[in-house]
């Protein structure tokens, strides 16, 4: 017992110390901890939007239409100005966020799931099984991924569950790919053959020691994934095929707000502005994340 009792703190200690090394080499890279910082803080944002920019018909809400203020360049009531019905913009930008990293979030899960089983079952068992997955695949990688998704999302009813089907599976191809990558270099390990010796199964084995050891390059995956969803989400709503009116999101402000761009730049700047920003962010994370996990930056 006292030897089981060692191993499982060392097995602890082990994975610790893992964690800590990611993170030492994460915060050295001041691009990677800015776009860190800048994901957070528009989390915070999306979380709190009720606090930052109430609706309560007292205050300039997202949903209150005032025609008497319509068109109002940035000033000191409206920071951003307003729209065509009056309302108010920063109140709009703040609660899209909320809709906007919804959607990534959500797609994210999906295609990153679907696409961790595909790949991992794939790459460990081979043979007929890898053949019908990968050239399925295959057939989702020979199409463009935005081409794709506006093809389910115009099949389907606009809305947010089009957008999750839409952009998720164009996106799942990317995961498969990588986590079969991934799994058919860690199959070849010895503490997969150690584990058959002992009589584990198959599923056991790819739940235990294999998942948890092709984690790393699913994270960067994912973080890289959710920037490419919340952008694509925002082209579908923007073509009229996936958030609608008046839902605050910021590909459809930006659609609402294309013509009268040149009378009324701030329309379109402000939502454009967050989507920048966020997908600008997101990369610098990911690109962070990437050199955190390649172990051929350890010292």
């Amino acid at each position: 017992m006292g030897d089981v009792t060692v191993n499982v703190n060392n097995e602890s200690k082990k994975k610790r110390s893992q964690l800590h090394d990611v993170w030492r080499r994460f915060r050295k890279s001041p691009i990677a901890m800015i776009g860190l910082f800048i994901v957070i803080f528009m989390v915070l944002v999306a979380i709190f939007a009720d606090v930052i920019a109430p609706s309560d018909g007292r205050n300039p809400g997202y949903d209150i239409h005032n025609l008497g203020n319509r068109f109002q360049a940035p000033n000191a009531e409206h920071i951003m100005g307003t729209d065509e019905f009056g309302r108010d913009i920063f109140a709009r930008v703040v609660h899209g966020s909320r809709v906007s990293l919804l959607v990534g979030f959500i797609v994210v899960t999906f295609s990153m799931t679907l696409g961790v089983i595909v790949g991992a079952i794939a790459g460990f068992f081979g043979k007929v099984a890898e053949n019908i997955l990968m050239r399925f695949i295959d057939v989702l990688l020979s199409i463009p991924p935005i081409l794709l998704a506006i093809s389910i999302a115009a099949a389907m009813r606009p809305g947010m569950m089009s957008i999750v089907l839409a952009v998720g599976i164009g996106a799942l191809p990317l995961y498969a790919r990588v986590m079969r990558a991934s799994v058919l270099t860690v199959k070849e390990q010895e503490f997969i053959e150690a584990a058959y010796s002992i009589g584990a199964s198959k599923f056991r084995i790819i739940r235990k020691h294999v998942l948890p050891n092709c984690i790393a390059p699913i994270i960067v995956q994912a973080t890289m994934g959710l920037a490419y969803a919340i952008l694509w989400a925002a082209a579908l709503s923007f073509l009229g095929i996936g958030i609608q009116p008046p839902t605050p999101e910021w590909g459809a402000m930006l659609s609402e707000g294309r013509m009268y761009i040149r009378d009324h730049w701030h329309m379109v700047m402000f939502p454009g502005m967050a989507i920048a920003i966020m997908i600008f962010a997101l990369n610098m994370m990911g690109d962070g994340l990437r050199d955190a996990f390649d172990p051929r930056l350890k010292k």
